[in-house]
């Protein structure tokens, strides 16, 4: 089967020339169609900020909710019907400032979907406020004299919280980054995909060459081994003249659907309407 995910007819991207959201949108439909997802099968889920648009970009389901509070919209439509490759794009504002309890909580329950954090270090879409990523000292539209706290890592994050896939992506090697959404996907349980992105028009130091000059994947290093859950989170940490990219940790493990006996019978909305009631069941252990 040959399937194409191209990008919605209805308007034009908003995004700025530069933005590094033109490359995750082509190394999302390239994983896609690399996997044969059909679109009917694959749903894009959104909160606020550029990096949310990405679900009106392309040809799929799509879902665009609240700002920081795409997760729990996700794992709902993943347990309602645990058919669906469920997607979720965040930004490190939408997804750390807004959404942080959210992400906590989404790790912790280990439900098969996979984030793509679109990490900029800047809120892009607001004028250029901080971000919980920003570097310390950063000059910005609402920090003149430089961002006095210490910015969040959130591959580090991630594995303190037992997340059993965690990548880092960039934004200059689309065909690198098309493979580590194959591989999100492909792993059973949450995935944890952060993507380094430039925002020319509100961040002027985390450029494209800026990224490009200290990322380092790992991915044929035969040195680092995935498996090794301490030595991932050493390269999470690493931060400076080199960034390490590729997939940190990968760690099978039973995922929050396999604990729900409702769902052995098929996908919720495939089964009898008498079962239909259990969908409030399972959105109270959400909150």
């Amino acid at each position: 089967m040959t399937t194409t995910f191209e990008t919605t007819p209805i308007k034009e991207t908003a995004w700025c020339p530069g933005c590094g959201d033109f490359a995750i949108l082509a190394a999302m439909k390239s994983a896609l169609e690399a996997l044969d997802k059909s679109p009917m099968d694959v749903l894009l889920v959104g909160g606020i900020g550029q990096a949310a648009k990405m679900p009106q970009y392309i040809q799929a389901n799509g879902l665009c909710g609240l700002h920081g509070r795409a997760l729990p919209a996700a794992i709902g439509a993943k347990l309602t019907n645990h058919d669906l490759t469920v997607l979720v794009h965040s930004g490190d504002g939408d997804c750390f400032g807004e959404g942080g309890n959210h992400f906590i909580h989404a790790v912790r329950r280990n439900a098969d979907i996979t984030l793509v954090m679109h990490n900029n270090q800047i809120y892009g879409l607001t004028q250029g406020q901080g971000s919980p990523t920003s570097a310390m000292g950063a000059i910005t539209a609402t920090q003149p004299r430089g961002t006095i706290s210490k910015p969040l890592m959130g591959p580090a994050l991630a594995l303190t919280l037992g997340c059993g896939f965690v990548a880092r992506g960039f934004t200059g090697d689309v065909q690198g980054l098309s493979i580590l959404i194959q591989e999100g996907i492909r792993h059973r349980g949450f995935s944890y995909i952060e993507v380094l992105q430039p925002c020319p028009s509100m961040n002027k130091v985390n450029s494209l060459a800026w990224y490009k000059s200290r990322f380092k994947d790992l991915t044929d290093d035969e040195s680092h081994d995935p498996t090794d859950r301490c030595a991932a989170l050493e390269a999470a940490e690493t931060w400076g003249d080199t960034i390490p990219g590729g997939v940190l940790y990968r760690q099978p493990g039973p995922c929050f659907e396999d604990h729900l006996p409702v769902l052995d019978k098929g996908a919720l909305v495939k089964q009898p309407k008498r079962s239909m009631s259990r969908i409030e069941h399972i959105f109270r252990t959400l909150m």
